[in-house]
């Protein structure tokens, strides 16, 4: 079995590789960088965490096996060059970062027995990982516990607020909710069929998605959930076709993402021709890659990055991203919301000039992340991020063409009255 408990570190070639890069500061934090020296390790960690004079050691923990593997993997690409980008730059507090990478395996315990190693074991000065809710709320208890932070980085369906975890997604009001307006807004749209795997996300989303609908006197007209992994969606896509809905919502994750798109194309619809219109909030352009531009092409999603964004910022985090990834490789945004992460955390020790968690939980409201690929995000005093909302519309070549997005940042909003 592959041993995955080693540290890595940046290695000197990459190092010079990225330093052209990393010389511009990506975050508002210091610009120069910081001598380890000037912040003794007996005054920045004071509670025992895995930080050394020179080094400081962080978790990243995402599934890179089973059938979660095609939505995570980005994430720690994303993560592994944040961390380098990080250490060219001369680290955090003058330490460069290593990590221990773990292996939840898209099962559920796994990712809280790992939780726990990284914190209790390694002592982790933080944890960079989950994807799917199932898996936050298994590792939830693990991090408030141990006292842990986690850096989260998926869209999810709100309800939650926690101390130990920066929410660097979207929550509920930020994209279920506004897509729904959008959707009704501009296409006219009055009923829906909400389809989604079978776990914590999909079903409060349509939730909180069906009460909105209703709540605009609209009318959902079937709602089906599937099994992570679940390959066989003939059944469903007949009820659709009977139905005749407006809108197909569809909250399907995962490797059951490829067998879905490729049936609705097989069965006969043309979702070019947006009869139905399909509204997607968790096929990001890493899961395009596994199912096709083919198969998706005119599907929209709702989501708050997408890799098309036309900005100085996102051209370097692409050009940066293909450099150490290849040059075929898609970023989505949950990938985005990732590299955020390591950036935010940097950000959040360096205002506390300290590595003790507790510190970086009252630094953290207010960060400021000014140059981030997506645009201006700040952290909430509810640990979310201020972002905006943004409608994808999909091509045949698996990218997504921006037809909509907010004027103005989001505040979020994890217990919107009315939708609990």
């Amino acid at each position: 079995m592959r041993d995955e408990l080693h540290k890595h570190t940046l290695s000197i070639a990459r190092r010079a590789l990225l330093a052209g890069l990393a010389a511009l500061p990506l975050i508002a934090t210091s610009a120069f960088p910081i001598a380890a020296q000037e912040y003794p390790t007996a005054e920045v960690n004071t509670t025992g965490l895995a930080v050394t004079d020179d080094t400081v050691t962080v978790g990243i923990l995402h599934s890179v096996t089973g059938t979660m593997a095609i939505s995570e993997t980005g994430s720690v690409q994303a993560e592994k060059l944040a961390i380098e980008q990080i250490n060219a730059m001369g680290g955090v507090l003058g330490r460069q970062i290593e990590y221990i990478q773990e292996d939840g395996a898209s099962d559920w315990p796994t990712f809280a027995e790992k939780a726990k190693k990284l914190l209790v074991q390694d002592k982790v000065a933080a944890v960079f990982g989950c994807w799917t809710s199932a898996s936050r709320k298994a590792v939830l208890p693990v991090f408030e516990q141990y006292n842990g932070m986690l850096y989260y980085p998926t869209f999810y369906e709100g309800l939650e607020e926690s101390p130990n975890v920066i929410y660097t997604g979207q929550e509920a009001t930020q994209q279920i909710i506004a897509g729904i307006d959008w959707v009704t807004k501009e296409k006219g749209a009055k009923s829906f069929y909400l389809l989604g795997s079978d776990y914590i996300w999909p079903r409060t989303s349509n939730k909180i998605a069906r009460k909105h609908i209703e709540k605009l006197g609209l009318e959902v007209v079937g709602e089906e959930y599937y099994p992570l992994g679940h390959t066989q969606f003939n059944s469903v896509i007949n009820k659709i076709k009977l139905k005749k809905p407006d809108v197909i919502y569809a909250i399907v994750v995962g490797g059951s993402n490829v067998a879905f798109y490729k049936q609705l194309k097989a069965a006969g619809i043309d979702l070019t021709e947006e009869d139905p219109l399909l509204l997607t909030i968790s096929v990001t352009e890493d899961e395009i890659l596994g199912i096709g531009g083919e198969n998706i092409t005119g599907a929209y999603a709702t989501m708050k990055y997408f890799q098309s964004l036309d900005n100085d910022n996102n051209a370097e985090f692409v050009s940066a991203f293909k450099e150490m990834w290849g040059d075929d490789i898609v970023i989505g945004d949950v990938t985005q919301a990732a590299y955020l992460g390591p950036w935010l955390w940097k950000a959040a020790v360096e205002k506390a000039g300290s590595f003790d968690i507790d510190k970086i939980k009252e630094a953290s409201p207010g960060i400021e992340l000014t140059s981030a690929p997506e645009g201006y995000v700040k952290i909430h005093d509810n640990h979310h991020l201020w972002s905006k909302t943004r409608v994808g519309h999909a091509l045949a070549d698996g990218q997504y063409e921006v037809v909509y997005e907010t004027e103005e940042l989001m505040e979020p909003n994890p217990f919107p009255e009315g939708y609990q």
